[in-house]
């Protein structure tokens, strides 16, 4: 029997080098993601949350998170325990500015990245100088620091938070409205191909082979003249930027934050992603981010027994997939044959 072969049935349709397929098939994933809202699926409708929910919260917010967390720990290799801090930042300036500025949601946004930036570099100067655990319970203590001192801090809610929060305002028709999360699905979405796009940009350029040195050999890295601590910094701010933005998004959506929304949970959550999915591999860490979402929610009829069956599904899928779903593609070593 003749082996059916795509290729000769469809012709360049499957090329891969070829770049109108590519084209092509980027703006039809791209449509259909943002056309899912627009669908009934109750399928994916959760006992207690509807389908358009599920999307914007977790589903497309541990999307975001994750690949701004695989950027410090896929790409670099570094144990971040704290990512939460940056998250609780931004959600705090959009909230704290809100309420004491004129400023509307656009206008504090570049605020919000830009203070989770700098606690990326009052962070890192110090704890990128070591390694290992170390930093990772220095980024633990971190992130720790920043919950507790919101909840200390009367003057911005203490440990009552902050209620009233401001949604953004309407933009090219569309209104942001608690009741309806379609409008911010599509605008972290739109975030989430800006961040990928500026990812898979410096992946293929200086900053991404300096991350694979030091993600696979700090020290041989630093021999050859890699600038580690400069490297290992911009992924600290590169990620930090991108949780910042999720944080502000999310308070304008809930339009109510408390400490106790900040925990290590969170940061758990978000780092199992980038690991279950793939670390160093964007798609599979949003692929991961989507699973690792949706099956809580979809088990809460278990209750209490939901945690327990998610965990044990970690335990055989990372049995079984140790390197995660989709894990990155290894460079060939030198001297290999590639025919």
């Amino acid at each position: 029997m003749a082996k059916f072969n795509a290729r000769d049935r469809f012709g360049d349709w499957w090329d891969k080098s070829n770049p109108a397929q590519r084209t092509i098939f980027r703006i039809v994933v791209i449509g259909f993601f943002y056309a899912l809202p627009l669908l009934n699926n109750p399928v994916i409708d959760t006992p207690e949350t509807s389908f358009k929910s599920v999307l914007f919260y977790p589903l497309i917010m541990f999307s975001l998170m994750a690949v701004g967390l695989n950027v410090v720990v896929g790409k670099s290799g570094i144990l971040d325990l704290g990512y939460v801090a940056f998250f609780a930042i931004g959600a705090y300036t959009h909230a704290v500015m809100s309420a004491h500025t004129s400023l509307n949601f656009w206008e504090i946004l570049p605020f919000a990245m830009g203070f989770a930036m700098l606690a990326g570099v009052i962070l890192g100067l110090p704890a990128l100088r070591l390694r290992g655990d170390y930093l990772a319970i220095i980024t633990l203590g971190f992130g720790e620091i920043v919950r507790i001192i919101a909840v200390n801090t009367s003057a911005i809610g203490g440990a009552a938070g902050i209620t009233g929060i401001p949604g953004p305002t309407s933009i090219f028709g569309f209104e942001f409205t608690v009741m309806d999360p379609r409008p911010y699905y599509w605008l972290t979405l739109t975030i989430l191909c800006l961040v990928i796009w500026g990812v898979l940009r410096l992946t293929h350029r200086k900053p991404g082979r300096a991350w694979e040195a030091i993600r696979e050999d700090e020290d041989v890295a630093e021999f050859m003249g890699v600038a580690t601590l400069k490297y290992k910094l911009w992924a600290f701010i590169i990620g930090g930027a991108v949780g910042g933005i999720a944080g502000a998004i999310y308070a304008s959506q809930i339009r109510s934050i408390q400490p106790e929304l900040f925990t290590l949970n969170l940061s758990i959550m978000i780092l199992a992603c980038v690991v279950f999915g793939g670390m160093g591999n964007i798609w599979g860490v949003i692929l991961g981010a989507v699973l690792l979402g949706y099956i809580p929610e979809k088990l809460r009829f278990l209750s209490d027994y939901r945690i327990i069956f998610f965990g044990l599904l970690m335990v055989v899928m990372m049995n079984i997939r140790p390197n995660g779903l989709m894990p990155r593609k290894k460079r060939e070593k030198i001297g290999e044959k590639t025919s």
